[in-house]
């Protein structure tokens, strides 16, 4: 990365300190004051020994005084300069985080199958932190020991210039020193944070997944993995441990030298001659006080190389474009009049297509169910109605508009869908039957829960309608989250709905109550049924079944059995299995 690409990474990074001026000017103030103040200690060096030469009542009274105005002073600047960056710190924080998590909403489909989560929850979780180091902790710093360096160096200048420029010969060295620093952090940091979104991905994993993991006896297998994510994270924070303990050695070195030559050349006697005891010491003094800021600016370096890695990867994040939402038409409730015309779709340019020349019409109230094979493209021609993917070619219309016409948020609110793996949220089933519904009518989710014969199994819970179901409904069994999801659909009364094998974690008995509650809820919706189980789907209006993206037969039960294709064949190894 340039110089100056550098330099405009910060510079957006500022940006969002901008809002909270304010808080920040505050915080300017304070450390100015303690600038202010810190450098008066070697004016009190000299005032202090000058006084003790020629002592005087007035001098007595006043030092103390000077010590105490002094060092109150210093109290006030670091608590208006700690407390108000705090806060401007938090803010960043919580503003850049918001940001890059509502961003991450709206994004496409094909960007989560590229992405792991563990991955990015890192991102809005440490790549932040990260970043609010370079912003705010950076600039404390920056701010704090920049004018407590300015302070002094003004000082010196006014006490001895000549001797002042001395001590700055090693600042170029010290530039030096810094830039090759930088390089490696920079490099280092990137490598770290790229580490812990490995350690993140593979502790959900194992944690989420902890039934597999033991029924598998994988637990050593996982320890290992998690072992090799965490060790080559060490082994960058060891590296970039290693960086910041040489270079701050060795500025501190030259710092050092400089003082020495300072020392060296303050004693001789012509120098000697023309300044005070008293400005010698504060002259000293001041020159001494210098190593520990320029030790602390120095050290900064690593916080920004840090945030500068962490915030190209936000803001990258944040460069993604959303989803497209070209639409203009707003839908109102729609007839549900759904058409696929001349339909194909890859999810890649350089990967097969998974649909191909799809021309499907269904009409409103219509019951399509979809059969076939694992990987024949059943849910992936589903993922096309509420935009999840766009389609390579062709087109698919609902009311004869094709969808890419309607604007995004209100076509999805037209459309209900229940998927075979079931998302359930920590909070009350209440909430989950109405999710995305604050302040619901309680009469309208019981209402939802009998259609999904889920009343039945609710009422017996210890809070009802109020337990909270654990982190995706791990107090539940897999039935009955199946039909939670199902209430969820009902409650949401949209004129479409899809069921992605909706009745797959069902037993049998809760299978014929939800068959009872789909005949209800499909009353009067366009509704999708992509099915394993056969029978579940018989009296549908039509059934067509699907092998490697093509739509090869269409029908009814009757129809199809007598025609002894693809779904006769499906039929008869379904049905010898249920025999055997």
């Amino acid at each position: 990365m340039t110089q100056s690409s550098s330099w405009t990474l910060y510079r957006r990074l500022l940006g969002y300190v901008k809002p909270y001026w304010h808080y920040f000017s505050l915080a300017v103030l304070g450390y100015a004051i303690y600038a202010a103040s810190s450098t008066a200690l070697a004016e009190m060096m000299k005032r202090l020994i000058d006084g003790i030469q020629n002592p005087d009542a007035s001098f007595r009274l006043f030092l103390p005084l000077f010590v105490i105005g002094m060092f109150t002073a210093r109290g006030v600047g670091t608590f208006l300069g700690t407390y108000f960056m705090s806060n401007v710190a938090r803010n960043v924080v919580h503003s850049l985080r918001c940001e890059v998590f509502n961003h991450m909403l709206h994004l496409s489909g094909r960007f989560f199958d590229a992405h792991s989560s563990g991955h990015l929850v890192s991102r809005v979780t440490y790549h932040v932190e990260q970043v609010t180091g370079a912003a705010t902790k950076a600039v404390t710093i920056l701010l704090r020991e920049g004018l407590f360096v300015i302070g002094l160096l003004g000082y010196l200048l006014w006490t001895n210039w000549m001797l002042t420029l001395v001590f700055l010969t090693v600042t170029p060295l010290i530039g030096l020193v810094v830039r090759v620093a930088s390089k490696r952090f920079r490099r280092i940091s990137r490598r770290i944070q790229s580490s812990m979104g490995d350690v993140t991905h593979v502790a959900s994993e194992a944690l989420s997944g902890y039934k597999v993991v033991r029924t598998h006896g994988a637990e050593e297998y996982e320890k290992q993995r998690f072992a090799r994510a965490s060790n080559y994270n060490r082994e960058q924070s060891l590296k970039e441990a290693l960086t910041k303990g040489i270079s701050t050695p060795v500025i501190q070195l030259l710092v050092a030298i400089a003082l020495a030559g300072l020392v060296w050349l303050a004693m001789a006697p012509e120098l000697m001659a023309s300044m005070t005891a008293g400005e010698f010491v504060a002259f000293i003094t001041a020159a001494s006080l210098m190593a520990k800021p320029v030790k602390q600016l120095t050290e900064i370096n690593s916080e920004i190389q840090k945030g500068l890695a962490a915030s190209q990867e936000l803001f990258g994040l944040l460069e993604v474009p959303p989803e497209r939402d070209d639409g203009t038409i707003l839908p109102t409730r729609l007839e549900g009049h759904v058409s696929f015309e001349g339909v194909r779709f890859a999810y890649g340019d350089d990967q097969p297509e998974v649909l191909k020349s799809i021309d499907l019409d269904v009409t409103p109230g219509e019951l399509i169910a979809i059969v076939g094979r694992s990987g024949s493209g059943k849910t992936t021609l589903m993922g096309l109605l509420p935009r999840f993917y766009y389609p390579t070619e062709g087109r698919v219309t609902i009311d004869g508009i094709a969808i890419n016409e309607y604007q995004l948020s209100p076509l999805r609110q037209q459309i209900a869908l229940v998927s075979q793996q079931v998302t359930l949220f920590n909070a009350s089933i209440a909430d989950n039957i109405a999710y995305g519904v604050p302040d619901a009518n309680r009469e309208q989710i019981k209402a939802a829960a009998d259609s999904a014969y889920a009343s039945e199994f609710i009422e017996r819970l210890p809070k009802g309608f109020d337990t909270v179901v654990g982190d995706n409904g791990v107090m539940l069994s897999g039935g009955q989250r199946q039909r939670l999801a199902i209430a969820r659909a009902i409650f949401k009364d949209a004129p479409i709905l899809i069921l992605d094998e909706a009745t797959s974690a069902l037993d049998t008995e809760s299978e014929r109550y939800i068959q009872r509650a789909l005949e209800e809820v499909c009353r009067d919706r366009t509704t999708f049924v992509i099915a394993h189980r056969l029978s579940t789907i018989e009296r549908a209006d039509r059934i067509l079944v699907m092998e490697q993206g093509e739509v090869v037969e269409s029908g009814t039960h009757a129809q199809l059995l007598e025609r002894d294709g693809a779904y006769a064949a499906l039929y008869r190894l379904q049905f010898q299995e249920v025999e055997a």
